[in-house]
């Protein structure tokens, strides 16, 4: 039976409007996207098999476009849409973290944080820019590494804090393995960093390592 023949608190679409997003498991969401069906298959069916084969939404998400695009009833369109989306939440997520008075090591922090950089297969090293009521200014990535490591250099940092003439940062880089312990080469990096910084009066609030669903703090691990 196609999804219009279902009952119409039963479908995904009527399901969203009269109920809300909240309400509708992870394969009705998918299968908005999705839309259409296969043969002798609807597209929350579709949508079930997809999560079932990746083990979830994340790592459907991260599948290439070659992995994707194998499965019935997907192709480039749908994979392009799915990636839109996803990329909407990361940007809904920044606006989200923008709109914040004062910034710290909050939640939103992280939630922002952890959707950017969980996922990298590589290491990236990122910086948050504040002004003086720690509001964030500009989010930028400056540094790509390897899987193990990534060169960072404190003069670009310093350079980017002066040019958005910003008050304080929040150091950020991630971990591709998903451990989001600190490394002895981390503390010294943040020493460095923090001594650059602070000769040109701005201040370093803290270092954020991401790892898969964690994100370590050196300031609450009283590492600054």
């Amino acid at each position: 039976m196609v999804i219009s023949q279902w009952p119409e608190h039963e479908r995904p679409r009527e399901k969203l409007l009269h109920r809300g997003a909240g309400v509708l498991s992870d394969a009705e969401l998918l299968a908005i996207f999705i839309r259409t069906g296969v043969p002798g298959k609807t597209a929350v069916d579709v949508a079930r098999e997809l999560l079932g084969r990746y083990g979830g939404l994340r790592e459907m998400l991260a599948a290439s476009p070659e992995e994707l695009c194998e499965t019935p009833g997907l192709g480039e369109a749908k994979y392009v849409q799915l990636q839109a989306g996803l990329e909407l939440g990361r940007r809904f997520l920044a606006e989200k973290l923008k709109r914040e008075v004062t910034l710290g090591s909050t939640r939103e922090t992280r939630e922002f944080l952890q959707a950017q950089l969980r996922d990298r297969k590589n290491e990236v090293f990122c910086v948050l820019f504040l002004d003086n009521r720690h509001r964030v200014l500009v989010f930028e990535e400056l540094f790509q590494g390897t899987l193990n490591g990534t060169a960072v250099y404190p003069r670009e940092i310093v350079k980017r804090a002066l040019r958005h003439n910003a008050a304080a940062v929040i150091l950020v880089h991630n971990h591709p393995s998903g451990v989001a312990e600190p490394s002895r080469a981390d503390e010294l990096l943040t020493n460095r960093l923090k001594e650059a910084l602070s000769l040109v009066d701005i201040r370093l609030l803290d270092h954020l390592v991401v790892g898969d669903g964690e994100t370590v703090s050196f300031s609450e691990r009283g590492l600054i």
